[in-house]
């Protein structure tokens, strides 16, 4: 019978040269001048692009930041780099201001370092993501919720009087 490992399982030996995902994080990590969430949206203020590279679906059900520039992040790269003809209007030069928003602020560190490596170096993300943001009471909309078909028929009680 086929065992499934679990999360106490010991992982398999790792090829050599290889890292795993705590180590990539922390090299990303250790390439930005991370911002708090008010630091963020100071700079925001100040002129900086913030770029919300979550899915629709986190967006929908958490919400947003107001005036964000929303790239997700499986095309984050193309949009950005000045280079690239499927590059945003926004991605002017490589001395744009950006800071890139995830959920919990782990994805968009790595985004932030893969920024970096096209040459956007003042790229950077917010400490904690989105929930910090929220947290620290700074400006969201949202979330906006799920939209309502709307019934053809009248609801079953309609035309019934109460007994």
């Amino acid at each position: 019978m086929l065992q499934h490992p679990t999360r106490t399982d010991r992982c398999p030996v790792p090829p050599p040269g290889s890292r795993g995902i705590d180590e990539i994080l922390a090299a990303a990590r250790a390439r930005l001048r991370r911002l708090a969430p008010e630091q963020a949206h100071l700079a925001y203020r100040g002129g900086a692009l913030m770029v919300d590279i979550r899915p629709a679906a986190q967006r929908a059900a958490h919400g947003t930041v107001p005036g964000a520039l929303v790239i997700e992040r499986n095309v984050l790269e193309w949009r950005l780099d000045p280079r690239c003809p499927a590059r945003l209007p926004e991605a002017v030069g490589y001395d744009l201001p950006l800071i890139v928003l995830c959920q919990e602020g782990y994805t968009s560190s790595l985004a932030a370092a893969a920024l970096h490596d096209l040459g956007l170096h003042r790229a950077t993300d917010v400490v904690g993501g989105f929930v910090a943001w929220r947290i620290a009471g700074l400006p969201t909309l949202g979330p906006t919720p799920p939209a309502r078909s709307p019934s053809a028929a009248p609801p079953v009680t309609a035309g019934r009087t109460p007994r």
